[in-house]
């Protein structure tokens, strides 16, 4: 009994291994790419479409978007119609990205592919970047290191918000090293793969030096002697460190339109409903300025209202639509407690109660005006959650197609880079040419980038546009330049307090979000990193009882 015994023992332990081997053998994927030895050209499409296609959706359509009140939302949008940010946000997504650039550089730095080191690098600085910038103190020099396995792998401290903007200012300055060779001493470049650039080192090297003025500027509240020297050694030297000159560097990727994962977001392609589309309109912050200005880009990026609303004693009736036209008669509108947008008063009008109608071709809806859903905003005939709106002004045609030549993410254009220079020269920094300069040059790249660079000599010329030397001026015309790339306005706005923006008394708080509140991962399994990281950020007024990990705290660089 104890020899069957012992055999049966043997026997067991045999067809585990054998089962072991088995599963082992099936849990290899026959199709797949061995990740030891994948060529880093592979590599490189997957990280330039996951970070301009996410940079583009939160840019566009996203939180901060409405935020700095260039869209608001007909449905399901408190976050952008109420500044309703007291929520948690994940950055899974962002370190996802930074993992799969690791492991290209990593594969390149073994084949001595040094283009691809050098994208890799870019690419990991502006998302470092952008979680410094929206977060706060976040794991930088310990993070990515899970597979070593260690206590500080798996549990990685918060760097500080200042260590990350210098350490990734130093990534790029190594990532123009890198990209600093003639396209032919390169090994292997894939035009096909390189979905910004399509190959080209110059190109990749402007970009990160781009990036750098737009970090150096960043911290130029924080850190003025670091940030002039920082700025000034670069434009000191444009054969060691080119920067974007044209429009034709701006950072940009275009969508194919196949699907809805390859196409431009809320398409009316994929979704014939258009519940994206029409859920999407202009708000009335943007709207006010473009239209003091007769700026022409806003014919480009929105549509008139499909029936405007007119106030008349044209009619007997109180309220007649005739061809197209909304008419309602004064008394009515005294007798329904309605009062018509005025930008200078709107708020005060909707603390007392009043409902706003606004009578202009172009309609945009205020920020915080109304509750969240929004859909019933300049008398909506047919106020449905997520629904077109007759009397409110949509997104331009142009942004249902899934692709176009318009339609492209944004990292960051030469019109940026313009302001950034402006804003330089401003204080005083040697950048090689004058405030005024670099400022018309900002106004003029933005106009050629959007097909209105013939209106720029007429639009120049306006009061409010004409050059004042104003720090106002220059991150208003910023702003508006930077249209799809919101996040970079909020950036601005919480440096500068430009452009001045009013919010609606339905906000959740009577200020603007300063920072993003970490997610539930990192609370719940790096919790006591996490602890050690919320103390070093200051409440406000507006921090109510949120605790310090509030949306309206302050982090390091608005200290």
């Amino acid at each position: 009994m104890k020899t069957l015994a012992k055999i049966f023992l043997v026997l067991t332990v045999i067809a585990f291994t054998s089962c072991q081997d088995k599963l082992t053998e099936f849990n290899v994927n026959p199709n797949g790419v061995d990740p030891s030895t994948v060529n880093p050209n592979l590599l490189i499409p997957t990280i330039i479409t996951a970070t301009m296609t996410e940079y583009l959706e939160n840019n566009y359509q996203g939180d901060v978007a409405g935020v700095m009140q260039y869209v608001q939302k007909s449905g399901w949008g408190n976050g952008l119609n109420k500044l309703d940010w007291n929520t948690e946000r994940d950055w899974a997504s962002n370190y996802s990205v930074l993992r799969d650039a690791k492991h290209l550089y990593n594969r390149a730095v073994a084949e001595k592919m040094e283009f691809h080191q050098g994208v890799a690098t870019v690419i990991r600085a502006f998302q470092f970047a952008y979680i410094a910038d929206s977060w706060g103190d976040a794991p930088y020099t310990a993070a990515l290191n899970a597979p070593n396995g260690g206590q500080e792998d798996l549990f990685p401290v918060f760097d500080t918000q200042e260590s990350i903007y210098k350490g990734i200012l130093q990534e790029l300055k190594n990532a123009n090293t890198l990209l600093s060779k003639p396209v032919g001493d390169y090994k292997e470049i894939s035009q096909s793969a390189d979905v910004m650039y399509g190959g080209n080192p110059l190109k990749w090297r402007k970009l990160a030096n781009s990036l750098a003025l737009r970090y150096y500027m960043r911290l130029s509240g924080k850190l003025p002697d670091f940030a002039k020297a920082g700025i000034q050694e670069i434009t000191s030297n444009p054969a060691q460190y080119p920067i974007f000159t044209g429009i034709e560097d701006d950072a940009t990727m275009s969508y194919i339109g196949t699907t809805k994962n390859d196409s431009w977001p809320a398409n009316t392609v994929q979704d014939v409903s258009m519940s994206g589309f029409d859920r999407i309109q202009l708000c009335a912050g943007f709207r006010d300025v473009l239209v003091k200005f007769n700026d022409p880009r806003l014919e480009v990026w929105f549509n008139k209202a499909r029936t405007q609303i007119k106030v008349s004693t044209q009619y007997p009736e109180n309220d007649i639509v005739v061809n197209n036209v909304r008419y309602l008669r004064p008394e009515y509108l005294a007798a329904k407690n309605m009062v018509i947008y005025n930008p200078s008063t709107w708020v005060e009008d909707v603390k007392a109660g009043k409902t706003l109608v606004d009578t202009a071709r172009f309609v945009g809806m205020p920020i915080a005006s109304s509750t969240g859903d929004g859909s019933s905003y300049n008398l909506n005939p047919n106020p449905v959650q997520g629904g077109p709106n007759v009397h409110n002004s949509a997104l331009d045609d142009i942004y249902k197609a899934a692709k176009g030549t318009l339609l492209k993410a944004r990292m960051i254009s030469y019109a940026e880079v313009c302001f950034i220079m402006a804003e330089a020269s401003r204080k005083g920094w040697s950048v090689g040419g004058t405030q005024k300069e670099w400022y018309e040059k900002g106004v003029k790249a933005s106009m050629d980038t959007w097909g209105v660079g013939s209106a720029y000599a007429a639009y120049i010329a306006q009061p409010g546009v004409a050059f004042d030397g104003t720090l106002a001026q220059i991150i208003t015309q910023k702003w508006i330049a930077n249209w799809t790339v919101a996040h970079e306005a909020w950036c601005d706005w919480r440096r500068t307090g430009f452009p001045t923006l009013a919010i609606g008394p339905k906000a959740l708080r009577d200020a603007m979000p300063l920072r993003f509140e970490y997610g539930p991962n990192e609370k719940g399994r790096n919790n006591a990193n996490y602890k050690v990281a919320i103390e070093r950020l200051v409440e406000t007024p507006f921090t109510a009882t949120d605790g310090k990990d509030s949306s309206w705290s302050k982090f390091w660089l608005l200290q």
